[in-house]
């Protein structure tokens, strides 16, 4: 393992350092050094400038020998990452006319999912989730947030949050896990009311004292929860000294009010959200996170960041990867399609997959490549940084480097 290393030359080294948090970025903003170095030391970036300069330390110096552009790891900020199964069957449904909505109510959507994911054992979930963390690190991903709410039991819940610890600990790429028991009313309770008042009571307190998550997420709209039983809800999750997110306006409007209400760190999703909605979020500095994943997956339009970010918001982009809406889980073939819609420039694509999904994540030390933050970089072979978003997904990273490896892979 290399724990001190000179990383270079960079044909171009997007930094992102000093770019403006919130609203609108344009291209001419990217902070971008050329024929650029790193300096690397037990993971964490000591220095980054002139490769040339960097090169006369008496360092060990990793070269790379092919025109390149390095830009922050990146970040996917919302994810369901942990499931078993597939539902193929449901997309097929879906693209001869049937709804989300209507597939639900016949017993398939998360509840389906969450009976094969009950059956799948703790190793089998590791073992499913290793597999997606590897093709996310071949993407460029570094660090992913990963929910539970496929098994809505007790028992079922713990078991998806230690297989998200366990594979959090043996992999290259940094987990974050939520806990979204709440994400729908599993058959067992007669009531929505019922069902989180038992969760609240019985689970939250395990999750918080075993330190499985730190963040507590909820499904607010129609077909899941309404805004008073998430309001219960989330206020007692953050009694309990949990960070709030929740999944808002996908379908209808009120989510995200109730986030701003209540200090939620982000409000994911958004396609049915409007500019009263967005001030409101702007006002209690919470996080719009939108997600082109579930767009795409349910033939539904995206959620309107362009407007968002000429509101003045930090607009992130997550893949939402799911085995239902999102099964494509691929977050930069997805921010530059949506960037392609929504008329983003490179700079707010970019913005939003990596230092501005890491402030939906509350995590100040990735998403930027300076001193002091984490080594997480993502290295694609190309001398000009706008092939990336040009090519649509198609160019693939020749390496990335996270902080827990401190070294490539190729």
């Amino acid at each position: 393992m290399v724990e001190e290393v000179i990383l270079g030359p960079f044909k171009q080294l997007l930094t992102m350092e000093g770019m403006r948090s919130c609203g609108p970025l344009s291209d001419h903003e990217l902070p971008i050094i050329q024929n650029a170095g790193i300096h690397i030391h037990q993971g964490y970036i000591q220095h980054v400038g002139p490769f040339d300069a960097l090169r006369k330390k008496t360092i060990p110096i990793q070269e790379i020998e092919y025109s390149a552009v390095g830009l922050p790891g990146l970040i996917d900020a919302h994810t369901h990452l942990c499931w078993a199964g597939s539902r193929a069957n449901e997309y097929a449904l879906r693209l001869s006319g049937a709804s989300y909505q209507s597939i639900a109510e016949k017993g398939g959507g998360i509840l389906n999912t969450v009976r094969m994911t009950r059956q799948a054992s703790l190793e089998e979930l590791v073992s499913l989730m290793e597999k997606r963390c590897g093709s996310l690190l071949n993407q460029g991903v570094t660090t992913c947030e990963v929910k539970s709410g496929y098994g809505l039991t007790l028992e079922d819940e713990l078991k998806i949050l230690h297989a998200i610890q366990v594979t959090r600990e043996k992999q290259k790429i940094d987990l974050i896990p939520t806990c979204l028991t709440a994400h729908t009313k599993p058959p067992e309770f007669d009531t929505n009311s019922l069902y989180l008042e038992y969760i609240a009571t019985h689970l939250l307190p395990i999750v918080r004292a075993k330190k499985l998550a730190n963040r507590i997420d909820i499904f607010v709209d129609k077909e899941a929860f309404s805004l008073k039983e998430a309001r219960n809800y989330l206020q007692k999750a953050k009694e309990i000294g949990f960070q709030l997110t929740a999944h808002a306006d996908q379908f209808s409007r009120g989510g995200s009010s109730l986030a701003a209400e209540l200090g939620a760190v982000s409000a994911d999703h958004l396609e049915a959200s409007t500019a009263e909605d967005w001030e409101q979020l702007k006002n209690a500095k919470v996080i719009p996170v939108v997600l082109p994943g579930a767009s795409l997956g349910l033939g539904i339009p995206y959620a309107p960041a362009r407007r968002m970010l000429d509101q003045g918001l930090p607009v992130a982009i997550a893949s939402d990867w799911n085995p239902g809406s999102a099964p494509m889980g691929y977050l930069l073939l997805q921010a530059a399609i949506m960037g392609a819609t929504e008329k983003l420039t490179m700079a707010e694509t970019f913005a939003a997959i990596t230092f501005r999904a890491a402030k939906a994540l509350r995590l100040e030390d990735r998403g930027i490549l300076k001193p002091g933050f984490r080594a997480d970089c993502v290295i694609y072979p190309c001398d000009d940084y706008r092939e990336i978003l040009y090519a649509q997904g198609a160019l693939l990273p020749k390496m990335t480097l996270t902080a827990k490896q401190w070294k490539m892979d190729a």
